[in-house]
């Protein structure tokens, strides 16, 4: 009897779609290749959005784009992945034919003694629609609260208050890496007739996608440095500001509900 194929897999999501998998690091892989996100999308057989959707997300779990686009917009412009993107790739693979590895061992040998693929088989699944890779700048502690300053990127900061047992529970201190996560129900966007009532967590960025629903509008942000931000608010709102793709505006979210994940 031929031994059973085991098919290991690692995969972050966020609302049920795959941040890193194999699909994206192709759609990534067709970036590279054609130089546009529309021509790599249908090579994959992927559409538009959901090809642009993948790429971004993969952006903002790494300390530095994995891709940047072109002058000219979606039709006229294009695409290059960065040296961090093609780096993300080949480390992809290793980690695949890693897992092809033990794959094969469990299939030879069983799983007695093989503790250590339990960190191999490890699957997050994520309902937020924010998901950013960031380090550890500055840990304040008060009596039961901690506020924990953390850079996303060079000019990206996010501020998050937890309590003190979970900061202790993370060991979250300068230095470290963790996962900052914030729901899209959770950013709303500044008025831009009065200054906001907390400074922190503010982003300034351009729409380059609104879709709508019939109570509800998704709005993508470009806040810069290769990051992007998702909102979704109530469409009578978006209409009444009439906010387009292509219109300046400025994201906000509180501290407390900033979701901090840390290995």
């Amino acid at each position: 009897m031929p031994p059973r194929k085991i098919d290991a897999l690692l995969a972050l999501r966020s609302d049920g779609k795959l941040l890193i998998g194999r699909d994206r690091i192709k759609v990534l892989e067709a970036v590279a290749e054609h130089k546009s996100i529309s021509k790599a999308a249908k090579a994959v057989g992927f559409s538009y959005k959901a090809a642009w959707d993948a790429v971004s997300a993969i952006n903002n779990l790494l300390p530095s784009p994995a891709f940047v686009t072109k002058a000219g917009g979606k039709s006229g412009g294009g695409a290059e992945v960065t040296a961090e993107g093609l780096k993300l790739i080949e480390t992809f693979h290793k980690l695949e034919d890693r897992l092809s590895q033990f794959s094969s061992m469990i299939a030879k040998e069983g799983l007695e003694g093989q503790d250590d693929l339990l960190l191999w088989s490890l699957g997050l699944r994520i309902s937020a629609r924010n998901v950013f890779r960031a380090d550890v700048v500055s840990v304040k502690k008060w009596p039961v609260d901690v506020e924990i300053a953390l850079k996303i990127s060079g000019e990206h900061t996010i501020h998050s208050i937890i309590t003190n047992e979970a900061a202790t529970e993370l060991d979250l201190r300068p230095g470290r890496k963790a996962i900052a996560l914030v729901k899209s129900s959770f950013v709303t966007l500044a008025s831009g007739d009065r200054p906001p009532s907390d400074p922190r967590n503010l982003f300034s960025g351009v729409v380059t996608r609104r879709t709508d629903a019939e109570r509800n509008s998704e709005l993508l942000m470009d806040i810069g440095s290769g990051k992007t931000m998702t909102a979704v608010l109530p469409r009578r709102d978006v209409e009444a500001r009439r906010i387009v793709e292509g219109s300046e505006v400025t994201a906000q979210f509180a501290p407390e509900d900033v979701i901090l994940a840390a290995d």
